[in-house]
């Protein structure tokens, strides 16, 4: 499991994110399939605008942006890619 450190608190990438979709999806009134690393990104319940939200609070939550750079990102298809790409992006 990879931690971020925010000031003295240290943060679990996977729950965070788990966290923010769960708080996502309530606040723009989606329902959503029962979160697991296989689960399809675009079968989660989560629309374009969801994913759109939650990578800006992550950007802001972490201070991570793991689409930004020269690397040649694969959009991740599940959670577990979604999470992992996170992960991987934690120096």
């Amino acid at each position: 499991m990879k931690i971020k450190w925010k000031g003295n608190h240290a943060i679990s990438i996977r729950l965070m994110i788990m966290d923010q979709i769960t708080r996502i999806a309530e606040q723009q009134g989606r329902t959503l399939s029962p979160l697991d690393d296989d689960l399809r990104l675009l079968e989660s319940g989560l629309d374009s605008l969801c994913l759109a939200i939650l990578v800006a609070c992550l950007d802001d939550e972490l201070e991570l942006d793991p689409f930004a750079g020269d690397n040649e990102i694969v959009f991740p298809v599940t959670i577990g890619d979604f999470i992992r790409l996170y992960e991987n992006a934690v120096v």
